[in-house]
Protein backbone atom coordinates (compact mmCIF):
# COMPACT_ATOMS: atom_id res chain seq x y z
CA UNK A 1 0.00 0.00 0.00
CA UNK A 2 1.76 3.41 -0.86
CA UNK A 3 2.27 5.32 2.40
CA UNK A 4 0.33 8.75 1.81
CA UNK A 5 -3.12 5.89 1.75
CA UNK A 6 -1.91 4.04 4.89
CA UNK A 7 -1.34 7.46 6.70
CA UNK A 8 -4.58 8.80 5.11
CA UNK A 9 -6.59 5.68 6.04
CA UNK A 10 -4.95 6.27 9.63
CA UNK A 11 -5.90 9.87 9.53
CA UNK A 12 -9.81 8.73 9.14
CA UNK A 13 -9.83 5.94 11.42
CA UNK A 14 -8.50 8.93 13.97
CA UNK A 15 -10.87 11.46 13.18
CA UNK A 16 -13.64 8.27 13.65
CA UNK A 17 -12.82 8.14 17.13
CA UNK A 18 -12.33 11.40 17.77
CA UNK A 19 -15.88 12.41 16.12
CA UNK A 20 -17.18 9.56 18.44
CA UNK A 21 -15.94 11.15 21.66
CA UNK A 22 -16.95 14.46 20.52
CA UNK A 23 -20.20 13.58 19.52
CA UNK A 24 -21.48 11.55 22.69
CA UNK A 25 -22.33 13.95 25.04
CA UNK A 26 -24.49 16.82 22.43
CA UNK A 27 -28.01 15.39 22.80
CA UNK A 28 -27.44 14.92 26.91
CA UNK A 29 -25.64 18.41 27.36
CA UNK A 30 -28.93 20.27 28.05
CA UNK A 31 -30.14 17.43 30.38
CA UNK A 32 -26.16 17.54 31.94
CA UNK A 33 -26.75 21.28 32.77
CA UNK A 34 -30.31 20.23 34.37
CA UNK A 35 -28.84 17.97 36.60
CA UNK A 36 -25.95 20.21 37.28
CA UNK A 37 -28.07 23.54 38.11
CA UNK A 38 -26.48 27.00 38.97
CA UNK A 39 -25.05 29.03 41.70
CA UNK A 40 -25.90 32.83 39.59
CA UNK A 41 -29.36 32.70 39.56
CA UNK A 42 -29.80 32.97 35.57
CA UNK A 43 -32.18 31.07 33.89
CA UNK A 44 -30.65 26.69 32.81
CA UNK A 45 -31.77 28.03 29.04
CA UNK A 46 -29.40 30.48 29.17
CA UNK A 47 -26.35 28.25 30.63
CA UNK A 48 -27.45 25.74 28.11
CA UNK A 49 -26.94 28.06 25.30
CA UNK A 50 -24.09 29.18 26.01
CA UNK A 51 -22.56 25.82 26.76
CA UNK A 52 -22.94 25.15 22.89
CA UNK A 53 -22.49 29.23 21.46
CA UNK A 54 -19.13 29.73 23.50
CA UNK A 55 -17.13 26.61 22.67
CA UNK A 56 -17.94 27.87 18.92
CA UNK A 57 -17.11 31.25 19.47
CA UNK A 58 -13.32 30.24 21.03
CA UNK A 59 -12.77 27.76 18.55
CA UNK A 60 -14.04 30.74 15.83
CA UNK A 61 -10.96 32.78 17.35
CA UNK A 62 -8.29 30.69 17.92
CA UNK A 63 -8.49 28.00 15.12
CA UNK A 64 -6.50 30.69 12.55
CA UNK A 65 -3.98 30.99 15.66
CA UNK A 66 -3.22 27.46 15.40
CA UNK A 67 -3.44 27.02 11.96
CA UNK A 68 -0.84 29.16 11.52
CA UNK A 69 1.65 27.60 14.54
CA UNK A 70 0.91 24.35 11.90
CA UNK A 71 2.40 25.64 9.35
CA UNK A 72 5.59 27.19 11.45
CA UNK A 73 6.12 23.50 13.21
CA UNK A 74 4.41 20.91 11.72
CA UNK A 75 0.80 19.97 11.19
CA UNK A 76 0.80 16.56 13.59
CA UNK A 77 1.87 18.47 16.59
CA UNK A 78 -1.45 20.30 16.35
CA UNK A 79 -3.34 17.45 15.50
CA UNK A 80 -1.89 15.66 18.83
CA UNK A 81 -2.75 19.51 20.85
CA UNK A 82 -5.92 19.20 19.99
CA UNK A 83 -6.79 15.44 20.99
CA UNK A 84 -4.58 15.28 24.38
CA UNK A 85 -6.07 18.64 25.18
CA UNK A 86 -9.48 17.36 24.68
CA UNK A 87 -8.82 14.74 26.67
CA UNK A 88 -8.07 16.79 29.73
CA UNK A 89 -10.53 19.02 28.90
CA UNK A 90 -13.56 16.84 27.92
CA UNK A 91 -12.75 14.23 31.24
CA UNK A 92 -12.85 17.75 33.63
CA UNK A 93 -16.28 18.26 32.47
CA UNK A 94 -17.13 14.86 34.23
CA UNK A 95 -16.36 16.85 37.59
CA UNK A 96 -18.25 19.93 37.10
CA UNK A 97 -20.24 21.29 39.71
CA UNK A 98 -22.51 23.67 38.33
CA UNK A 99 -23.38 25.00 34.83
CA UNK A 100 -21.13 27.57 35.04
CA UNK A 101 -18.03 25.56 35.57
CA UNK A 102 -19.37 23.46 32.54
CA UNK A 103 -19.75 26.75 30.37
CA UNK A 104 -15.99 27.41 31.29
CA UNK A 105 -14.64 24.30 30.30
CA UNK A 106 -15.99 24.57 27.27
CA UNK A 107 -14.73 27.86 26.34
CA UNK A 108 -11.32 26.24 26.92
CA UNK A 109 -12.49 23.55 25.00
CA UNK A 110 -13.06 26.01 21.67
CA UNK A 111 -9.98 27.22 22.52
CA UNK A 112 -7.91 24.10 22.91
CA UNK A 113 -9.24 21.48 20.19
CA UNK A 114 -10.18 21.26 16.31
CA UNK A 115 -9.37 18.07 15.63
CA UNK A 116 -11.13 18.88 12.00
CA UNK A 117 -8.70 21.19 11.04
CA UNK A 118 -5.72 20.11 12.05
CA UNK A 119 -6.83 16.75 10.34
CA UNK A 120 -7.55 18.39 7.16
CA UNK A 121 -4.11 20.11 6.97
CA UNK A 122 -2.22 17.31 7.84
CA UNK A 123 -3.79 15.54 5.03
CA UNK A 124 -3.73 18.34 2.50
CA UNK A 125 0.04 18.51 2.89
CA UNK A 126 1.14 14.68 2.88
CA UNK A 127 -1.35 13.26 0.05
CA UNK A 128 -0.77 13.98 -4.08
CA UNK A 129 -1.98 16.96 -5.27
CA UNK A 130 -4.53 14.98 -7.33
CA UNK A 131 -5.60 12.85 -4.53
CA UNK A 132 -6.83 16.06 -2.56
CA UNK A 133 -10.60 14.90 -3.41
CA UNK A 134 -10.20 11.63 -2.12
CA UNK A 135 -8.74 12.69 0.90
CA UNK A 136 -11.22 14.83 2.07
CA UNK A 137 -13.67 12.86 1.34
CA UNK A 138 -11.99 10.08 3.30
CA UNK A 139 -11.83 12.23 6.00
CA UNK A 140 -15.43 13.73 5.68
CA UNK A 141 -16.30 9.64 5.86
CA UNK A 142 -14.52 9.49 8.98
CA UNK A 143 -16.24 12.21 10.95
CA UNK A 144 -19.69 11.47 9.56
CA UNK A 145 -19.59 8.24 10.58
CA UNK A 146 -18.82 9.34 14.09
CA UNK A 147 -21.65 11.34 14.29
CA UNK A 148 -23.50 8.76 12.72
CA UNK A 149 -22.52 6.39 15.77
CA UNK A 150 -21.48 8.98 18.97
CA UNK A 151 -25.13 9.52 20.04
CA UNK A 152 -26.55 6.53 19.94
CA UNK A 153 -23.33 5.61 21.93
CA UNK A 154 -23.50 8.30 24.16
CA UNK A 155 -27.00 7.54 24.70
CA UNK A 156 -26.56 4.10 25.72
CA UNK A 157 -23.82 5.00 28.42
CA UNK A 158 -26.04 7.69 29.55
CA UNK A 159 -28.81 4.86 30.53
CA UNK A 160 -26.94 2.82 31.96
CA UNK A 161 -24.33 4.10 33.58
CA UNK A 162 -25.06 8.02 34.16
CA UNK A 163 -23.77 11.26 32.44
CA UNK A 164 -20.63 12.09 33.98
CA UNK A 165 -19.60 8.33 32.73
CA UNK A 166 -19.72 9.89 29.22
CA UNK A 167 -17.49 12.14 29.61
CA UNK A 168 -15.18 9.63 30.57
CA UNK A 169 -15.60 7.65 27.50
CA UNK A 170 -15.45 10.87 25.51
CA UNK A 171 -11.73 11.17 27.39
CA UNK A 172 -11.02 7.39 26.66
CA UNK A 173 -11.82 7.68 22.53
CA UNK A 174 -9.48 11.15 22.49
CA UNK A 175 -6.94 9.14 23.95
CA UNK A 176 -6.95 6.06 21.91
CA UNK A 177 -7.19 8.77 18.41
CA UNK A 178 -4.48 10.87 19.79
CA UNK A 179 -1.98 7.22 20.47
CA UNK A 180 -3.03 6.47 16.97
CA UNK A 181 -1.88 9.99 15.53
CA UNK A 182 1.80 9.43 17.81
CA UNK A 183 2.53 6.17 17.10
CA UNK A 184 1.52 5.58 13.37
CA UNK A 185 1.61 8.95 11.29
CA UNK A 186 4.65 10.25 10.33
CA UNK A 187 5.31 13.95 8.91
CA UNK A 188 7.98 14.79 6.92
CA UNK A 189 8.12 18.44 8.16
CA UNK A 190 10.24 21.07 6.96
CA UNK A 191 10.50 24.12 8.82
CA UNK A 192 10.10 27.46 7.48
CA UNK A 193 13.71 29.02 6.77
CA UNK A 194 14.87 30.98 9.99
CA UNK A 195 17.22 33.26 7.66
CA UNK A 196 14.03 34.29 6.02
CA UNK A 197 11.77 36.65 7.91
CA UNK A 198 8.31 35.62 7.93
CA UNK A 199 5.43 37.71 7.92
CA UNK A 200 3.08 38.04 10.89
CA UNK A 201 -0.34 36.05 11.21
CA UNK A 202 -2.24 38.84 10.47
CA UNK A 203 -0.01 39.10 7.36
CA UNK A 204 -0.48 35.47 6.99
CA UNK A 205 -4.43 35.61 6.95
CA UNK A 206 -4.85 39.15 4.69
CA UNK A 207 -2.34 37.13 2.06
CA UNK A 208 -4.93 33.96 2.34
CA UNK A 209 -7.97 35.55 2.17
CA UNK A 210 -7.23 38.41 -0.81
CA UNK A 211 -6.08 34.97 -2.58
CA UNK A 212 -8.03 34.82 -5.66
CA UNK A 213 -11.80 32.71 -4.34
CA UNK A 214 -10.49 31.87 -1.23
CA UNK A 215 -12.76 34.33 0.02
CA UNK A 216 -15.92 33.11 -1.78
CA UNK A 217 -14.82 29.43 -0.92
CA UNK A 218 -14.86 30.59 2.62
CA UNK A 219 -18.63 32.26 2.30
CA UNK A 220 -20.12 29.18 0.75
CA UNK A 221 -18.70 27.29 3.56
CA UNK A 222 -20.04 29.60 5.89
CA UNK A 223 -23.40 29.56 4.44
CA UNK A 224 -22.85 25.34 3.95
CA UNK A 225 -22.65 25.72 7.84
CA UNK A 226 -25.08 28.03 8.58
CA UNK A 227 -28.21 26.69 7.35
CA UNK A 228 -28.28 23.66 8.61
CA UNK A 229 -27.51 24.64 11.96
CA UNK A 230 -30.50 26.63 12.42
CA UNK A 231 -32.23 23.18 12.66
CA UNK A 232 -30.36 22.55 15.78
CA UNK A 233 -32.92 23.88 18.68
CA UNK A 234 -36.36 23.72 16.39
CA UNK A 235 -35.85 20.15 15.27
CA UNK A 236 -37.26 18.42 18.39
CA UNK A 237 -39.72 20.63 18.87
CA UNK A 238 -40.66 19.97 14.81
CA UNK A 239 -40.57 16.04 15.51
CA UNK A 240 -43.29 16.41 18.25
CA UNK A 241 -45.89 18.61 16.29
CA UNK A 242 -45.65 16.18 13.60
CA UNK A 243 -47.94 13.83 16.49
CA UNK A 244 -44.92 11.55 17.30
CA UNK A 245 -45.17 10.73 21.23
CA UNK A 246 -43.10 12.96 23.20
CA UNK A 247 -41.39 9.78 25.05
CA UNK A 248 -40.02 8.99 21.93
CA UNK A 249 -39.12 12.30 20.29
CA UNK A 250 -35.63 11.59 21.83
CA UNK A 251 -35.31 8.51 19.79
CA UNK A 252 -36.57 9.44 16.46
CA UNK A 253 -34.94 12.94 16.93
CA UNK A 254 -31.34 10.67 17.37
CA UNK A 255 -32.76 8.26 14.39
CA UNK A 256 -33.08 11.43 12.24
CA UNK A 257 -29.38 12.84 12.94
CA UNK A 258 -28.01 9.42 12.54
CA UNK A 259 -29.67 8.77 9.27
CA UNK A 260 -28.42 12.20 7.88
CA UNK A 261 -24.77 11.34 8.99
CA UNK A 262 -24.98 7.80 7.71
CA UNK A 263 -26.29 8.83 4.19
CA UNK A 264 -23.64 12.10 4.12
CA UNK A 265 -21.04 9.09 4.68
CA UNK A 266 -21.62 7.39 1.72
CA UNK A 267 -22.38 10.41 -0.36
CA UNK A 268 -18.71 11.51 0.46
CA UNK A 269 -17.10 8.14 -0.49
CA UNK A 270 -18.96 7.99 -4.38
CA UNK A 271 -18.87 11.46 -4.75
CA UNK A 272 -14.65 12.52 -3.56
CA UNK A 273 -13.17 10.05 -6.64
CA UNK A 274 -15.91 11.72 -9.26
CA UNK A 275 -14.33 15.06 -7.95
CA UNK A 276 -10.98 14.03 -8.89
CA UNK A 277 -11.80 12.81 -11.81
CA UNK A 278 -14.50 15.29 -13.35
CA UNK A 279 -14.17 18.26 -11.59
CA UNK A 280 -15.01 19.26 -7.62
CA UNK A 281 -16.66 22.56 -8.68
CA UNK A 282 -19.01 20.32 -10.36
CA UNK A 283 -19.36 18.11 -7.62
CA UNK A 284 -19.92 21.17 -5.26
CA UNK A 285 -22.35 23.18 -7.69
CA UNK A 286 -24.77 19.75 -8.14
CA UNK A 287 -25.09 19.12 -4.29
CA UNK A 288 -25.40 22.70 -2.97
CA UNK A 289 -28.25 22.86 -5.43
CA UNK A 290 -29.58 19.74 -4.14
CA UNK A 291 -29.38 20.82 -0.69
CA UNK A 292 -31.10 23.83 -1.17
CA UNK A 293 -34.06 22.41 -3.50
CA UNK A 294 -34.50 19.72 -0.92
CA UNK A 295 -35.37 21.98 2.05
CA UNK A 296 -38.64 23.64 0.75
CA UNK A 297 -40.11 20.33 0.89
CA UNK A 298 -39.74 19.70 4.63
CA UNK A 299 -41.92 23.15 5.33
CA UNK A 300 -44.83 20.36 4.19
CA UNK A 301 -43.66 17.14 5.70
CA UNK A 302 -46.59 16.41 7.67
CA UNK A 303 -45.66 12.62 9.17
CA UNK A 304 -42.20 11.94 10.60
CA UNK A 305 -41.29 8.98 8.01
CA UNK A 306 -41.23 12.59 5.30
CA UNK A 307 -38.83 14.09 7.71
CA UNK A 308 -36.71 11.55 8.11
CA UNK A 309 -36.74 10.98 4.01
CA UNK A 310 -35.78 14.62 3.17
CA UNK A 311 -32.96 14.82 5.87
CA UNK A 312 -31.41 11.92 4.40
CA UNK A 313 -31.20 13.42 1.32
CA UNK A 314 -30.55 16.32 2.68
CA UNK A 315 -27.51 14.87 4.72
CA UNK A 316 -26.25 13.08 1.30
CA UNK A 317 -25.94 16.62 -0.17
CA UNK A 318 -24.24 17.96 2.67
CA UNK A 319 -22.07 15.22 3.20
CA UNK A 320 -20.81 15.08 -0.77
CA UNK A 321 -20.45 19.12 -1.19
CA UNK A 322 -18.24 19.41 2.51
CA UNK A 323 -15.27 17.82 0.76
CA UNK A 324 -15.46 18.86 -2.57
CA UNK A 325 -15.17 22.64 -1.54
CA UNK A 326 -12.08 21.82 1.03
CA UNK A 327 -10.80 20.24 -1.70
CA UNK A 328 -10.98 23.25 -4.03
CA UNK A 329 -9.42 25.74 -0.85
CA UNK A 330 -6.41 22.88 -0.81
CA UNK A 331 -6.46 23.74 -4.41
CA UNK A 332 -6.29 27.30 -4.31
CA UNK A 333 -3.64 27.58 -2.22
CA UNK A 334 0.37 26.29 -1.21
CA UNK A 335 0.95 23.42 0.34
CA UNK A 336 2.99 24.91 3.27
CA UNK A 337 -0.17 27.70 3.65
CA UNK A 338 -2.24 24.31 4.13
CA UNK A 339 -2.28 24.75 8.50
CA UNK A 340 -3.34 28.25 7.72
CA UNK A 341 -5.77 27.88 5.30
CA UNK A 342 -7.98 25.23 7.20
CA UNK A 343 -7.78 26.79 10.50
CA UNK A 344 -9.07 29.77 9.02
CA UNK A 345 -12.25 27.88 7.29
CA UNK A 346 -12.22 25.84 10.73
CA UNK A 347 -12.91 29.57 11.97
CA UNK A 348 -15.35 30.30 9.82
CA UNK A 349 -17.73 27.10 10.51
CA UNK A 350 -17.38 27.61 14.29
CA UNK A 351 -18.64 31.02 13.75
CA UNK A 352 -21.48 29.84 11.78
CA UNK A 353 -22.23 27.51 14.36
CA UNK A 354 -22.01 29.96 17.16
CA UNK A 355 -24.73 32.42 14.69
CA UNK A 356 -27.28 29.10 13.29
CA UNK A 357 -28.99 28.15 16.85
CA UNK A 358 -29.40 32.75 17.27
CA UNK A 359 -30.41 32.81 13.83
CA UNK A 360 -33.24 29.34 14.32
CA UNK A 361 -34.87 30.79 17.08
CA UNK A 362 -35.16 33.98 15.69
CA UNK A 363 -36.74 32.77 12.61
CA UNK A 364 -39.14 30.75 14.79
CA UNK A 365 -40.09 34.04 16.62
CA UNK A 366 -40.78 35.31 13.49
CA UNK A 367 -42.71 33.00 11.06
CA UNK A 368 -42.62 30.14 12.54
CA UNK A 369 -41.19 26.52 12.74
CA UNK A 370 -41.79 25.76 9.68
CA UNK A 371 -40.82 28.63 8.17
CA UNK A 372 -36.64 27.73 9.15
CA UNK A 373 -37.04 25.52 6.29
CA UNK A 374 -37.82 28.27 3.80
CA UNK A 375 -34.95 30.06 5.00
CA UNK A 376 -32.50 27.20 5.33
CA UNK A 377 -33.23 26.41 1.49
CA UNK A 378 -33.00 29.92 0.51
CA UNK A 379 -29.44 30.59 2.58
CA UNK A 380 -28.37 26.93 0.49
CA UNK A 381 -29.63 28.32 -2.58
CA UNK A 382 -27.42 32.04 -2.14
CA UNK A 383 -24.51 29.26 -1.74
CA UNK A 384 -25.30 27.49 -4.66
CA UNK A 385 -25.53 30.33 -6.51
CA UNK A 386 -22.13 32.09 -5.49
CA UNK A 387 -20.42 28.47 -6.12
CA UNK A 388 -22.23 29.04 -9.70
CA UNK A 389 -20.74 32.48 -10.46
CA UNK A 390 -17.55 32.77 -8.80
CA UNK A 391 -15.87 29.22 -8.00
CA UNK A 392 -13.58 27.96 -10.33
CA UNK A 393 -11.90 24.68 -11.06
CA UNK A 394 -8.83 26.25 -10.19
CA UNK A 395 -7.81 29.93 -9.51
CA UNK A 396 -5.97 31.64 -12.26
CA UNK A 397 -2.28 31.75 -11.55
CA UNK A 398 -2.82 28.02 -9.39
CA UNK A 399 0.27 28.36 -6.62
CA UNK A 400 1.13 25.23 -5.51
CA UNK A 401 4.87 24.77 -3.56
Amino acid sequence: MEKWRRTLYLLAFSQTVSSIGFSVFFPFLPLYINQLGTQTGLSLEFWSGMAFGAQALTMALTAPIWGSLADRYGRKPMLQRALFGGVIIILLMGFARSAEELVLLRIIQGAVTGTISAANALAASLVPREKVGVAMSTLQIGLWGGVAIGPLLGGVVADAFGFRAVFELTAILLLVSGVIVSWAIKEQFVAPDTTVRRPGMLSEWRRILSAPRVGVAYVVRFLSWLGPNMLLPILPLFIVSLHIDQSGASTFTGLVVGLSSATGTIAALLLGPVGDRYGHRKVLIWTSLAAALVSFPHALATQGWQLLVLQGLQGAALGAAGPALSALLSRYSRIDDAGVVFGLDSSVTAGARALAPLLGAATVLWIGQRGVFMVLGLILLVAAGLVLVAIPEKPAAEARS
